[in-house]
């Protein structure tokens, strides 16, 4: 009976622990690498460029007032795609905003489109108005198939600058870059064939800078990978 009541004891003591400590953290997810911007399937037509709509950074990093200018990202973007993948005949955000402005009443202002909503992975075919906006707007700039929405841009922090963010160093006042923080430009971007109201490809493309312009350079470079 002794040793019974003892096994017991050992076996209440070690099932207390395990409650007590809960269930093992759960490993962290490494995120899914950057697929390839499809090139090949898209040389030699003109493909549309849609406007950055969202964008988001955390509140630690206090880049509110730098990424309010949201067509800087337009700018990296477009300017980036035309050098990397010169194949491609690419249509800036701006003309397609010019399209649209000059078909008021049948053209959406691309500004004003859902597309924040292609960010989610589930979606595949295109639900309306977006589609209908989507291939209304294709069809006015020109007739092109494929449009490439950045579908998001978000930033998230990685490290924090060990001389803070005010742009100096506090033991010799060396003047420094004005952000102080490092974070990765989480980049969501779809390409959909208008025509078919479809998702053809999908990625979230990433890159770390200690400002917002270096870290989206990055992530977009990341597209065209085996290029410098």
């Amino acid at each position: 009976m002794t040793t019974k009541n003892l096994k017991r004891g050992i076996w209440g003591v070690g099932m207390w622990a395990v409650l007590a400590c809960g269930h093992p953290p759960a490993a962290k997810q490494t995120p899914a690498p950057t697929a390839p911007l499809p090139t090949t399937g898209i040389s030699g037509q003109q493909v549309g460029i849609l406007p950055v709509t969202i964008i988001a950074a955390e509140d630690s990093l206090h880049w509110d007032t730098v990424i309010a200018e949201r067509q800087k990202a337009d700018s990296v973007l477009t300017t980036l795609l035309k050098a990397r993948a010169p194949e491609v005949g690419w249509v800036s955000s701006d003309e397609l905003r010019r399209s649209a402005r000059r078909a008021p009443g049948i053209a959406t202002d691309p500004e004003q489109m859902a597309t924040p909503i292609l960010r989610s992975p589930d979606i595949v075919q295109i639900p309306d108005p977006l589609r209908s906006q989507l291939r209304t707007l294709a069809a006015i700039a020109g007739g092109m198939r494929y449009v490439l929405v950045p579908a998001g841009l978000i930033y998230r922090r990685t490290a924090v600058s060990p001389y803070g963010r005010m742009g100096a160093r506090a033991d010799t006042g060396t003047a420094i870059r004005p952000y102080g923080n490092t974070a990765t430009a989480e980049l969501a971007i779809v390409m959909v064939d208008v025509r078919v109201g479809r998702v053809e490809w999908r990625t979230i493309a990433r890159g770390e800078g200690d400002d917002p312009w270096t870290a989206l350079t990055r992530a977009v470079k990341a597209l065209t990978p085996g290029l410098p």
